[in-house]
């Protein structure tokens, strides 16, 4: 079981309710995004908030999840949940994953490293981003012998490439994610209309900073001149490797592969028959994504894409899902169609911008006791028992989406 209903100050524990003490953090999804709004400066509160263009891809992942109905099953023994899982050969406490989220310090101070720290608390592996506002060696020290993962946004320069992938390796970073659908920032109005870049003033660039290799070449290039000395000029230097605007191909997996030991999953897969190039390409995972809904609008819903992509390549890689993910429910959704593990981010975001740490630990806690309760209402006694027999696709009229 994950450790989630054993902490007195979570409602959902037990002493916070008997005892009339209030969450600091709504506890209601739906409310959970205005209340971050309430605390969060709008630039921050935007830059998590927004997505590409109108907002119809954030729209499609919620309306998926809406149109996909539970089918309890009574009389089954499941007074007591099973939630651990196996993924790349190591067991987790639970099918959730911490999503690799970017520039948190414009959200509070706690950061990464906060994050990080209740991560291994409460059993959730943590995935740092690339965009990170602390360094990969910070990050692993704060999450301790918890489980880490690591995001790769893709540099053009293969010395920095490998650099990056030598650091995570070192300081205990299991498996590589690696992002496809973000070679370039989308169309971003809530960040366009506030001429927000966080990056562009060294916000979330700290992987980049404090790597040994890309500070060699910005000395040899600028007279010596660290990141420090100029930072809107190594701001500059880093997106423009990492956010090149210069798409990598199939065949340059072959450097990933040779550099990086472990897992390799490749993330924002919305195509059955991409799906099938990343078997080919021997690749151990995929992540079905949208990225949030924060790259291409107007996509489909990631949940839509999610049973066909399984059909295809579920038996030959793991399938992890992400996009739209808000409840406890959303989870055993996606694992009902074929998903092995379920990343979520803004929920926990939302929580970091209201009460640090803390409030992160308090959403995902509430998401794994919402993932547990329901398992049980539904008559699911384990993660193995979530197959499509537990689900229906049914298209309501009335089916309107919920929070972003």
């Amino acid at each position: 079981m994950p450790r989630v209903q054993e902490h007195p100050d979570h409602p959902e524990g037990g002493h916070g309710l008997l005892n009339q003490k209030l969450p600091t953090v709504t506890t209601d999804p739906n409310k959970l995004e205005e209340q971050a709004r309430t605390f969060l400066g709008v630039r921050s509160f935007n830059y998590v908030a927004g997505g590409a263009g109108e907002k119809a891809t954030m729209d499609a992942n919620r309306l998926a999840f809406r149109q996909w109905k539970m089918i309890p099953r009574m009389l089954r023994p499941t007074t007591h949940r099973d939630l651990r899982v196996e993924l790349f050969g190591q067991t987790i406490e639970s099918p959730l994953l911490i999503a690799p989220i970017g520039v948190q310090t414009i959200f509070h101070q706690d950061k990464e490293i906060g994050v990080a720290e209740i991560a291994r608390e409460i059993g959730v592996p943590y995935i740092l981003s690339t965009a990170s506002s602390s360094s990969i060696e910070e990050v692993a020290e704060a999450n301790g012998d918890g489980t880490r993962w690591f995001q790769l946004y893709w540099p053009q320069d293969n010395e920095i490439t490998k650099s990056l992938l030598r650091r995570a390796k070192n300081n205990g970073y299991r498996v590589l994610i690696v992002t496809l659908d973000t070679w370039a920032l989308a169309w971003r109005p809530a960040d366009l209309d506030n001429a927000y870049v966080p990056f562009a003033s060294g916000i979330g660039d700290q992987t980049g900073f404090s790597d040994p290799v890309f500070r060699a070449k910005f000395a040899k290039k600028h007279n010596n001149k660290t990141p420090e000395d100029d930072i809107f000029l190594a701001s500059r230097e880093w997106e423009a490797d990492v956010f090149s605007g210069a798409a990598h191909t199939w065949e340059d997996l072959e450097l990933i592969k040779a550099e990086w030991e472990g897992p390799i999953v490749l993330k924002g897969i919305q195509h059955v028959d991409d799906a099938k190039k990343a078997v080919e390409m021997g690749m151990h995972g995929i992540v079905v994504s949208n990225h949030g809904g924060r790259q291409l609008d107007g996509a489909i819903g990631s949940l839509e894409a999610l049973p066909e992509i399984v059909d295809a390549v579920g038996d030959k890689l793991t399938v992890l899902f992400d996009s739209g993910v808000r409840t406890g429910v959303d989870v055993i959704k996606a694992l009902c169609l074929g998903a092995k593990g379920v990343l979520i981010g803004r929920p926990w975001v939302y929580g970091l911008g209201i009460a640090g740490k803390l409030g992160a630990r308090a959403v995902l806690r509430g998401i794994l006791a919402d993932l547990d309760q329901s398992m049980g209402l539904a008559g699911i006694k384990t993660i193995a028992d979530c197959n499509r027999s537990m689900v229906r696709r049914v298209q309501y009229g009335g089916d309107t989406i919920s929070s972003h």
